[in-house]
């Protein structure tokens, strides 16, 4: 029976954790221009280290897979060595991490990359895409040959290889928010008519053969993966939610995952449900909160959990919490998040510059003065 107290120990694959909340994936742009992670983001996640598990922000897993400038990689050396710098500080201070892997498929450009994006189909981008030099035009994305998506599933594996000899116990494959695989599953973005694409059942391929090869590398008890049913950012239209996403499951269901991860997930939707029904391992829930004040975020856990989640991903909350799990048990004032700008910029500001409770000054803003943002970005929940 799922728990439904947010401070109680929980188990996740090989892990043990201190409790049920995880701190969900949140790219911030802090990396150096070819996706080495930097000092700052070691600091950055070691801070928040008291989440029962982090699951740090999107890498690609290889060059053509970066989707905006200074996003973090995970397919060389150097990618390697950086990351290992981050895993060892948040090891230190008690904390355990997964890496989350994102090929960014058609959201991509060869201003930020060097390179014309790839995707299931040459569809480009409905929208302007950020680069280094500013937003500009979309670009029509390669049609992926059967060839190349071997290759790229390779790719992934390769990367989940590379994610634990940098210190991660274990890699979340992402399949939401308009990405790669998420585009294989939706019906605007793949307009194949081989076996990668048209039913329901091709159109989940590529998303299973994805997650069946990092398991297989790193095992399954190492592996998660990330859906988002029904989302539609980044231009996607998924068509027959309801049947795709059991028939993904299904596919995957006997591999003993360590977890399933939803996001924007609303515990009381009929889609959640028949999922939670249907997935016999963990379910990571991250939830659409109402708000970002104290009680809200943990009215909106413990709602997640009462709905069938066993551990509750949050996003902003940790951005501008060091001590969330603190926060929450205390019932003390959140920090409000700073202005959004700040959130992707680079540098110190609105990234570890966030207070802890012992810090903080006796005037500190309260949460209830927080900032509401117009969700343009997929990855600040």
């Amino acid at each position: 029976m799922t728990r439904t107290d947010l401070f109680a120990p929980a188990v996740l694959g090989h892990l043990d954790l201190p409790h049920r909340l995880v701190m969900a994936p949140l790219t911030r742009n802090r990396a150096e221009p070819d996706g080495t992670p930097t000092d700052l983001m070691a600091e950055y996640y070691a801070q928040r280290a008291s989440a029962g598990l982090i699951i740090a922000e999107a890498s690609t897993p290889n060059a053509v897979g970066q989707t905006y400038p200074n996003i973090t990689a995970i397919h060389e050396p150097r990618h390697v060595k950086g990351w290992r710098r981050v895993t060892d500080a948040v090891g230190a201070a008690g904390g355990r991490m997964f890496l989350q892997l994102q090929h960014g498929g058609r959201v991509g450009h060869p201003a930020t990359s060097g390179l014309v994006p790839v995707a299931p189909s040459p569809v480009a981008l409905p929208e302007t895409i950020f680069t280094p030099g500013g937003h500009q035009p979309s670009v029509v994305p390669r049609k992926l040959t059967v060839a190349q998506i071997a290759g790229t599933v390779a790719d992934f594996a390769s990367a989940a290889r590379n994610a634990l000899d940098a210190g991660f116990e274990g890699v979340e494959v992402h399949s939401a928010n308009g990405h790669l695989l998420h585009q294989f599953l939706s019906r605007n973005t793949n307009l194949r008519t081989d076996r990668y694409g048209g039913t329901v059942e091709n159109r989940v391929r590529f998303a299973a053969e994805v997650t069946e090869a990092v398991a297989a590398e790193i095992g399954a008890v190492r592996t998660g993966l990330r859906i988002s049913p029904g989302n539609t950012v980044n231009g996607i239209d998924e068509g027959e939610t309801e049947e795709l996403y059991p028939a993904l499951l299904e596919r995957l269901r006997g591999l003993g995952l360590a977890y399933l991860h939803i996001g924007y997930a609303d515990p009381d939707s009929r889609v959640f449900k028949e999922l939670r029904g249907a997935w016999p391992g963990t379910l990571i829930g991250n939830p659409v909160l109402t708000g970002l004040t104290t009680d809200a975020v943990r009215e909106g856990a413990e709602r997640m959990l009462a709905g069938g989640a066993d551990l509750v991903a949050l996003g902003r909350p940790f951005l501008a919490n060091p001590d969330l799990v603190v926060r929450l048990r205390r019932g003390a004032p959140l920090n409000p998040v700073r202005e959004r700008y700040f959130m992707y910029t680079g540098g110190a500001a609105g990234y570890t510059d966030y207070p802890a409770l012992s810090t903080q000054a006796p005037d500190a803003p309260s949460s209830d003065s927080i900032v509401a943002f117009d969700g343009a970005r997929t990855d600040w929940r």
